[in-house]
């Protein structure tokens, strides 16, 4: 294992971590005879049964990659077999994976991973070779990374590179005009392990509550469930744009403490998932006031800050940016925010790539956070290879840049387009409202449906949009995901899909929602 570059106090607590896990094994020797499993409601000869195995575990719900995800494989290996089905392909709108639907990726950015992978093709003897089918600002890149790495194939840093934290410092820092410090910044599988690391730290035990956007993404009740921990939901507005309100927020955390609920922490998504708003800078400190107030940590989920559809009206501010605006009354506010190299322009979900930036955090909370990372060795080093090229991109002059430019702004001016012609199908269709995305990667509309298919669906054991969405897949092949996988205000009903489809699908794939939306109504209508 590589050696760990970390301070004397990082160093003493991993020494006791070890020292707590040997001093057992030392006390008594381990058993040489057969152990004997008994468990007292066990029926099968498996050790490990759905009976007794962590019930948490089993309360964690994920709708993204539910039932509606699920059928539709089952689907894609029908047609794989020759199957005879109402549509030729199946589409799936259920998470925001940019490349799975032919998302084209950035082409500096495989350059660069695939030098870093290949170090031969930098060899002396090769650089004419090299030359010819790279650009030179790649190869500088890839030999930069490559003095700062070592190897791909090593362990590095728990924390991440130190080479990329320092480069995701200086771009927080440009960003935001206030200085990042690469200390405070932790490298990821994605942002998806940072958030899933950080609750682990905030939630001490199942009093604890930590205040949820209602809809929400799924990750966050389906990690809370895991650490029985209590999910305390605020409504975004829909009548507003999926605004949210100082009353609001105050509303929830105020039935949360009559329950007797300590509330930790509060989770914000901007820009939205799945409601694609952006708030307001004035929006936002209003939220940072009031965490402020309430003692509560703010968790900034901003993995979608650079898919903003409407720059000029609603800009994306980080909570960094914002809380450092407000002043010396806000020295010391605890705020841990996450970004990611699955979303923007780049999509590169399966590189597992991400970080998160901790604000105000304590000392020894920075070194148990240190510590639960060391567990894990390190972040993929693909993944951080990419943080680096998502935060230091080509710039102006560079070989690779007008390419980079062009990629870049035919994916976003793709997404603007696309985000419109969909909210306009969806706002087309019989009893169906929809917000436009501010930003992100979806929209939520609401579907008002006839009591004849909310009593079918019933009758199915079934949520009405949950039995819509199957209807949708199995007629159309399009998949997915039901507003009650993400929360919903009672009585209502939404789905939520990408506008992520290739645009030459986009015609058929918009008339194939029209088409079915109209059977679906006249066959259950009152």
């Amino acid at each position: 294992m590589a050696a760990l570059h970390c301070s004397p106090a990082y160093r003493s607590i991993l020494r006791q971590s070890v020292a707590s896990i040997k001093a057992p094994l030392l006390r008594k020797p381990l058993s040489t005879s057969a152990p004997a499993y008994k468990h007292a409601n066990m029926t099968s000869s498996k050790i490990l049964t759905s009976k007794n195995m962590n019930p948490q575990i089993k309360k964690a719900e994920y709708a993204v990659r539910g039932e509606l995800a699920i059928r539709s494989e089952d689907l894609k290996n029908e047609l794989a077999k020759g199957a005879k089905l109402p549509f030729k392909r199946v589409v799936g709108c259920n998470i925001g994976n940019p490349q799975a639907l032919d998302q084209k990726p950035i082409t500096f950015f495989r350059q660069v991973a695939s030098l870093v992978e290949y170090p031969e093709l930098l060899k002396d003897e090769n650089a004419e070779a090299a030359a010819r089918l790279f650009p030179s600002d790649a190869i500088a890149r890839a030999k930069l990374l490559l003095k700062n790495i070592g190897s791909v194939g090593a362990y590095s840093h728990s924390q991440g590179i130190p080479h990329i934290r320092e480069n995701v410092a200086k771009f927080i820092s440009e960003r935001d005009g206030y200085q990042a410090d690469p200390s405070k910044i932790f490298l990821t599988q994605g942002a998806s392990a940072g958030v899933q690391l950080t609750l682990q730290m905030i939630v001490e035990n199942n009093k604890v509550g930590i205040m949820i956007p209602i809809p929400q993404y799924p990750l966050y009740t389906a990690t809370l469930a895991v650490l029985d921990a209590n999910p305390v939901p605020y409504y975004l507005d829909e009548s507003k744009g999926w605004g949210l309100t100082n009353e609001e927020l105050q509303r929830s955390y105020d039935e949360a403490v009559k329950k007797g609920i300590d509330t930790r922490a509060l989770v914000i998504i901007n820009p939205g998932n799945p409601t694609g708003q952006c708030l307001t800078e004035e929006n936002m400190r209003e939220i940072i006031r009031f965490c402020k107030k309430n003692k509560v940590i703010l968790l900034a989920d901003e993995v979608y800050q650079t898919n903003i559809y409407q720059p000029k009206d609603r800009p994306f501010h980080s909570f960094k940016k914002v809380l450092k605006s407000m002043g010396a009354d806000y020295e010391g506010f605890e705020m841990i925010s996450y970004h990611s190299i699955s979303k923007g322009m780049i999509g590169e979900c399966g590189r597992r790539g991400g970080y998160f930036e901790c604000e105000g955090i304590d000392d020894s909370i920075m070194e148990q956070i240190y510590k639960i990372s060391s567990i894990s060795l390190c972040p993929n080093v693909q993944g951080q290879i990419m943080v680096d090229l998502m935060v230091n991109p080509p710039k102006k002059g560079d070989a690779s840049y007008e390419q980079y430019k062009k990629e870049y702004d035919d994916i976003y001016f793709s997404l603007v387009k696309r985000a419109e012609i969909l909210e306009k199908t969806f706002s087309s269709l019989e009893g169906a409202s929809c917000n436009s995305a501010d930003g992100a990667m979806y929209l939520f509309p609401q579907i008002r449906l006839p009591n004849k298919a909310i009593e079918a669906a019933r009758a199915a054991g079934k949520e009405p949009d949950q039995f819509y969405c199957m209807a949708m897949l199995e007629a159309t092949g399009v998949c997915m995901v039901a507003g009650s996988g993400f929360g919903q205000v009672d009585g209502t009903a939404h789905f939520r899909s990408t506008f992520l489809p290739q645009p030459e699908l986009f015609d058929d794939f918009c008339s194939g929602i029209k088409n079915f939306h109209a059977d679906f109504m006249n066959k259950y209508r009152d």
